[in-house]
């Protein structure tokens, strides 16, 4: 599985490298927005996490642009953030993010949010196929 870490702060983002690397996953990094769309359409990763707070344009803005594009639309992307608060929560899902995870990130639990996001994600999906399917055949 391969992931894009996008984070501008280099402990945070050294931390989940290494214990995603350590995991098993293919990692790769962005620093911010357009560092990470440019990833985006070179090197697909699986599943994306992503600091809402980026300098310039942030991630809730990556999270909706990421959303809005037919060719990546279907990665997860799991929230990271310092900020507990249920607007911010919601904000992040409203963008379209799959998941949401607070900073300091429990490394103990990444590995295994990252594989529930992605089966939540791909399970969303198929209903969405599915549905799809019942509402054009009757």
């Amino acid at each position: 599985m391969n992931i894009l870490i996008v984070e501008d702060d280099l402990v945070q983002m050294k931390l989940a490298h290494v214990v995603l690397s350590y995991a098993g996953y293919n990692v790769s990094k962005a620093r911010g927005v357009k560092e990470a769309w440019e990833t985006l359409q070179t090197n697909r990763p699986t599943l994306i996490l992503l600091d809402l707070s980026l300098p310039g344009i942030d991630g809730f803005a990556l999270a909706r642009m990421i959303r809005n594009d037919r060719n990546v639309c279907q990665i997860p992307i799991i929230a990271i953030t310092s900020y507990p608060d249920r607007y911010t929560r919601f904000e992040a899902l409203k963008a379209g993010c799959s998941a949401y995870m607070v900073k300091p990130i429990d490394t103990r639990f990444l590995s295994k949010a990252i594989e529930d996001t992605k089966r939540d994600f791909k399970m969303r999906h198929q209903k969405n196929l599915i549905d799809l399917h019942f509402e054009t055949e009757f």
